[in-house]
């Protein structure tokens, strides 16, 4: 297939039915693994830029769109306005989507490759990184991602049942997600009401004593992850007042002079909040705040303590560090001193971690990702990669957006140039359909998914919010009549 044939674009209907029903070219069936944001981007590309091709999106869980809905935080409902975008892209003629197949257990990558003419690996990260200190395994540790899903409404984490009983926690991180965490710990509960946050996590945060938050890194205030928008909310959160101490900003006006933009204005968002003197907050009520929330700098966790029973976390020893180097590629180097912090409760926010998928999936265990040169997955010809599994953990939606049409891009061009044989049909779910029915397997549709989402709305309507979420897959089957 070439470009400017009615096959790879444009034409028409009619020139689409005909390239479909040609035997002289077969449809590209190609099949994506991951319903989030980089498997439906990369979906969108391929579908769009490509008049004949044919795409199934397989999913592990029974309801789509990933990070989107189990990750975005629940008082920031403009993020997941992608999700209009994908319904589009899944409500298309030659778009199917199943849900409830976990690909390497219910069928397994090479499977799918003799099914589909090209395979594109989009599942994101399924694991936190751990700390790999004494004591993470204490009650009253967790990584940021569980916790995350647990107000989220991801139905692996639907038991966590945090302790939310003592009055400080810590945030091991200085990320975007660190910031999302310290937020719906302190915020009002009428502004979290109005929100899709889970039932239960809402009636936990309502008896929850949280109300200090620290959130700590390694490193100094010129190499935090997070973004100024998030800094901002943060800083401006009602009944809440930010705890900065000027010492940790000493001479950093002069070191961000000549720094990109965003870092400059970050900075200086940081320094005029440590100066403020707490009358001259001008947030209503900020001064006399019931609740609080700071970041503390170049401390290094190097042990989390019990409690005297030895069953709970009561605090956490840090190792203070000092910089050598600068900028982004500054390292974290314990001066030997060291510092204990009280707190129960502990939350890591310290990163996410691919897991690998199939053991006939290469992949580069040390750098956490399959892999690939423009998402072509190295000595696998017809195997791709986008998204986190493609080049780790990192970035926001817009990143994952680029990234994905980036690999989307190289299945076109290897269907363009015959790197891909589509001379010879493949089955795609066809054959998928059969070996998942033969283990007893049920895949979801997505129109089951917009009957799950039409009751979630209707119930969130009944309680005056967006939605309320339903976490239990077997409440879902039930509804589906499954």
């Amino acid at each position: 297939m070439v470009p400017g044939s009615a096959c790879w674009g444009g034409g028409g209907s009619r020139a689409l039915r005909r390239c479909l029903s040609s035997p002289t070219a077969p449809a590209p069936r190609v099949c994506v693994v991951g319903s989030g944001p980089a498997g439906f981007y990369t979906a969108q590309h391929i579908l769009k830029h490509h008049g004949g091709a044919q795409v199934d999106i397989y999913e592990k869980l029974l309801v789509p769109f990933g990070l989107v809905r189990f990750g975005v935080a629940p008082d920031h409902p403009e993020v997941k306005n992608v999700i209009n975008a994908f319904t589009q892209t899944a409500r298309s003629e030659r778009c199917a989507y199943y849900g409830n197949v976990t690909v390497g257990r219910d069928v397994t990558v090479a499977e799918l490759q003799q099914a589909y003419h090209a395979v594109v690996l989009s599942y994101g990260a399924e694991g936190s990184r751990v700390l790999g200190i004494p004591g993470e395994n204490l009650s009253g540790v967790y990584s940021a991602r569980e916790f995350v899903g647990w107000y989220n409404g991801l139905p692996e984490n639907q038991d966590l049942k945090p302790d939310l009983s003592c009055e400080t926690a810590v945030v091991l991180g200085h990320g975007n997600v660190a910031l999302d965490v310290a937020r719906i710990l302190l915020s009002p509960l009428q502004l979290l009401r109005k929100t899709d946050i889970t039932d239960c996590s809402l009636a936990a945060l309502a008896c929850s004593k949280v109300k200090r938050v620290w959130l700590v890194g390694r490193r100094g205030p010129l190499q935090v992850a997070f973004t100024i928008k998030e800094l901002r909310e943060m800083i401006n959160l009602p009944g809440t007042r930010p705890v900065l101490n000027p010492a940790d900003f000493t001479g950093l006006e002069n070191a961000v002079k000549d720094a990109p933009r965003p870092r400059k204005r970050l900075t200086e968002l940081m320094i005029k909040t440590a100066l403020e003197k707490p009358g001259e907050r001008k947030m209503e009520g900020q001064a006399a705040a019931p609740r609080e929330w700071g970041l503390k700098f170049q401390r290094s966790p190097q042990a989390v303590l019990p409690t005297a029973d030895g069953k709970r976390a009561r605090g956490i020893r840090m190792a203070l560090t000092h910089l050598e180097g600068s900028g982004d590629t500054a390292k974290a180097v314990p001066t030997g001193d060291m510092e204990e912090l009280e707190c129960g409760l502990v939350l890591s926010s310290i990163g996410y971690q691919i897991l690998p998928l199939d053991p006939a999936v290469p992949f580069d265990t040390q750098r956490g990702i399959i892999p690939n040169s423009s998402g072509r997955v190295e000595g696998v010809p017809g195997l791709y990669c986008s998204g986190w599994v493609k080049r780790g953990p990192t970035g926001v939606i817009i990143t994952t957006m680029n990234d994905s049409f980036d690999t989307a891009q190289s299945v076109l061009e290897d269907l363009q140039v015959g790197v891909l044989d589509v001379s010879s049909p493949r089955e795609g779910f066809g054959a998928v359909g059969s070996l998942l029915q033969s283990r007893g397997v049920h895949p979801v549709s997505f129109s089951d998914w917009e009957k799950i989402d039409a009751a979630e709305v209707a119930r969130g309507k009944a309680a005056g919010k967006p939605r309320e979420k339903i976490v239990d897959p077997q409440e879902m089957l039930q509804l589906l009549g499954h």
